[in-house]
């Protein structure tokens, strides 16, 4: 979880790689309408958000279900949203990828082909409610191999 710019597509992916599990990408289950107002410049409400968030749950249920892991790249910034997204007992961790706004507004600067501008990072960053003890707290400093190794080592302890 994190902000836009974070490196949650590449450190997930690299992740479920690793875990030779499937790898879901939170943005790919927007409907059209959401991707039209990020594109557009207008930051995402809650109400935009339920039905998004509900179908990541799903998702989520479907992996339980089947006894599967997966690895969901999701902002996730309020922490109702991760409650959303996750039950007591289950199997589910979240790494937190933290950085500065300014660091992740210079990779959103460099980045190319997606529909998120720069603009929008700091209504992400106002909204952002850090998730504290029992995430899994990752430095966007790192490298997504040292980031998919201290997750690895965290989820395994």
């Amino acid at each position: 979880m994190g902000v836009s710019g974070c490196g949650k597509t590449t450190v997930g992916r690299a992740l479920a790689a690793r875990l030779g599990c499937a790898f879901l990408d939170a943005d790919d289950f927007h409907p059209p309408e959401n991707v039209a107002k990020m594109r557009g410049g207008t930051p995402l409400t809650d109400a935009d958000r339920a039905g998004w968030l509900d179908r990541l749950r799903a998702e989520i249920e479907a992996h339980l279900a089947a006894g599967t892991s997966a690895v969901l790249a999701c902002s996730a910034l309020r922490a109702a949203y991760r409650a959303r997204l996750r039950r007591a007992g289950e199997p589910v961790h979240v790494a937190y990828l933290r950085g500065d706004f300014d660091t992740i507004a210079a990779r959103l600067a460099s980045r190319a082909g997606h529909y998120m501008p720069v603009t929008l990072l700091r209504s992400q960053f106002d909204t952002l409610e850090e998730p504290g003890a029992g995430a899994i707290e990752v430095p966007v400093e790192l490298s997504p191999e040292q980031a998919v190794a201290r997750i690895m080592a965290a989820v395994m302890a």
